[in-house]
């Protein structure tokens, strides 16, 4: 089976050795994201909500690069580095996503890439 490699512009750039998604028959493989802002390439910070959103922002913008969007995730999983932001990632997710909502699994973390604190990663099925 072949893989593609999907990239926007409208999501940070991979700030290592990886592809934004990858495309691998009817499934797409998103990276997790960080709440980076994907023009200035620095992270949303101060406001807990925005950088959850702003997490959710970057998959759509990579999930629609790939021809789908949110609403054919099947799986994701979030990384925080408080644990005490999970009821609010509910309450954000509730704005990106809608019944039957796909499959989650949690992870608290000691720290996350940049200094982040939520990451989350996502995997799609079109």
């Amino acid at each position: 089976m072949a893989k593609q490699a999907i990239h926007t512009k409208d999501a940070p750039a991979a700030i290592g050795t990886y592809s934004q998604a990858i495309r691998a028959g009817n499934t797409i493989y998103l990276s997790g994201q960080i709440p980076l802002d994907p023009k200035s390439m620095q992270l949303v910070t101060g406001d807990t909500r925005a950088e959850i959103a702003r997490v959710f922002d970057n998959l759509a913008a990579v999930a629609a690069a790939a021809g789908a969007s949110l609403d054919n995730a099947v799986r994701i999983t979030v990384y925080l580095t408080d644990l005490k932001n999970f009821a609010l990632v509910n309450e954000v997710m509730a704005e990106y996503f809608k019944e039957p909502y796909p499959a989650r699994a949690a992870i608290g973390v000691a720290a996350l890439p940049r200094g982040a604190a939520v990451e989350v990663d996502a995997v799609l099925v079109v």
